[in-house]
């Protein structure tokens, strides 16, 4: 496990005060991360607050057919708990679900978690110094800490086609996957041909009539180099010394290599393009289809995709790629621009989530009663993805600039809760109550390098859910996690300012619902 650093000003033996009180909200992987940081050795009093029935994030909402992680499953896990009998080596929603579950409760996270409890606002007060949270149900919640770990990938994203709600059948996002639909021999409409649709459309033309796929723009598909476990595989994790830990490190630099391609070694770009190009030749031999399927745009700029039977799929004589843009929905189906009505049964929205829309749709007020939303209306932006100036003691996972183009974002979230794990150590040792908040200039002079770096990544080159209407990229991290790790490995007091309650008389009271 790795070891924590203690921040500037601080020891192994400076006193620890008190146990200041942390809301984090969401339980999904980045959640249960900072959770698990903050209450080792007793450090903080954590509450997790959670909109659903259980913990898992992304991994409990999206159950549609073939759900998986493009990221191998040895990298895509905690560090503190590495699991050795993962059923494939890119695992499947089940086995993730699972092993978010079984973190939960073995670290005992899962007494932390208060589900059905759905956050709507949350504001601070100068007088008390400390964070008020409401929820639907008129609960609130008082701490000293607001931990925001709702993700980035958590509010399905409808696109904007005039008669969406006049389709005759069912339909329904990826994300809200209806199982109680039975797509045997219907005729399916798919409109997106994100990350979700190259999985589920492979698996739903196995059993409907007919699909036909509304693609906007191709997406670079290389192959998934994936493969079932043995036993002989798990028994080899499970026993062999280091195993586990190599590959770890393996896959970690090979997908480092990627991040290269995309950011900072931009001729690196051209073997990914040559390899994506080959599989789509080898896999497609109808000219005319491997032309639709063809992208325009440079690889990477939007997300690169990981499958092996993407291409299979769609030359299948039961699908259909339609190109051309869509200009209505309508009862019995999907009108084109070439004035074609595409008739369909069900209706599934393969169109990705709002990626840029951090922390909506809560109201967070900071200092002053400032709105979060208004003071980020140009794009989302925080200090290392962070900490927002404005807005003491608040502190989120998996934030502005930290998403990736390749790699773990677990390894993102780990360090993140490290991080802030540092920031309420302060909190803790401080010999009155106080809020830490991120100094401006420090704030400006970040956002200013990391937009500079962004303007020459593939990123800019094209219009994608990375970026926002003023052309802002809001998501990722124009660097390797190497890199974010460095620096966010010692958090320096100096880059906040500490606040006191204006009141003197500001209590501490124990940590509960009102």
């Amino acid at each position: 496990m790795t070891t924590t650093p203690h921040p500037a000003g601080a020891s192994p033996a400076d006193p620890v005060r008190r146990r200041p009180r942390v809301l984090v909200i969401g339980a999904g992987f980045g959640g249960l991360g900072a959770a698990y940081e903050l209450t080792r050795d007793g450090l903080a009093e954590v509450t997790i607050l959670e909109k659903a029935d259980d913990v898992g994030g992304v991994w409990r909402e999206n159950t549609y057919p073939g759900a998986a992680c493009d990221v191998p499953s040895n990298l895509y896990s905690y560090s503190f708990h590495r699991k050795t009998d993962w059923g494939r080596r890119y695992a499947e929603q089940p086995d993730i679900l699972s092993y978010i579950r079984e973190t939960a409760d073995r670290f005992g996270l899962r007494d932390l978690v208060r589900t059905g409890v759905e956050v709507t606002a949350a504001e601070f007060s100068e007088d008390t110094a400390t964070w008020t949270v409401h929820t639907a149900s008129g609960e609130t919640y008082e701490a000293d800490v607001l931990v925001p770990a709702v993700g980035q990938l958590s509010r399905p994203a409808l696109p904007a086609i005039p008669g969406l709600d006049t389709f005759g059948g069912p339909s329904f996002h990826s994300a809200q996957w209806r199982h109680d639909v039975d797509l045997t021999g219907r005729r399916v409409a798919v409109l997106g041909t994100g990350a979700s649709a190259i999985q589920f459309v492979p698996r739903i033309r196995e059993v409907a009539g007919h699909v036909t796929v509304f693609q906007r723009s191709a997406p670079w598909v290389v192959p998934k180099p994936d493969r079932a476990y043995t036993d002989g595989h798990r028994a080899a994790f499970a026993r062999v010394p280091g195993l586990v830990t190599a590959m770890r490190g393996t896959i970690w630099e090979t997908t480092e290599l990627i991040g290269l391609a995309l950011t900072s070694v931009r001729p690196l770009a051209h073997i990914l393009t040559g390899l994506a190009r080959a599989n789509l030749r080898l896999t497609v031999r109808d000219p005319e289809l491997r032309a639709a399927l063809t992208p325009t745009e440079p690889i990477g700029c939007k997300r690169m995709l990981f499958s092996n039977e993407w291409y299979p799929a769609l030359a299948k004589e039961n699908v259909d790629v339609v190109t051309d843009a869509i200009t209505e929905v309508v009862p019995e189906g999907v009108r084109t621009a070439d004035g074609r009505l595409h008739s369909a049964d069900v209706l599934v929205y393969g169109t990705g989530f709002k990626a840029t829309e951090f922390l909506a749709p809560m109201t967070i007020r900071g200092r002053g009663g400032r709105d979060l939303h208004e003071q980020w209306s140009d794009g989302a932006r925080a200090y290392l993805g962070m900490a927002v100036p404005g807005f003491p003691n608040m502190f989120v996972v998996y934030g502005p600039n930290t998403n990736l183009g390749s790699s773990s974002i677990i390894l993102m979230m780990e360090q993140q809760a490290r991080y802030i794990r540092q920031l309420v150590e302060v909190l803790a040792r401080s010999e009155r109550r106080e809020a830490l908040e991120v100094r401006p200039e420090v704030d400006r002079a970040y956002d200013a390098e990391i937009m500079s770096r962004l303007h020459d990544s593939v990123w800019s080159d094209c219009d994608s859910w990375y970026r926002v209407d003023s052309g802002r990229i809001t998501t990722n991290w124009p660097g390797l996690v190497h890199e974010y790790q460095r620096r966010t490995r010692t958090a320096d007091p100096a880059d906040y300012a500490r606040l006191a309650p204006r009141r003197a008389d500001a209590p501490s009271p124990e940590p509960s619902a009102t």
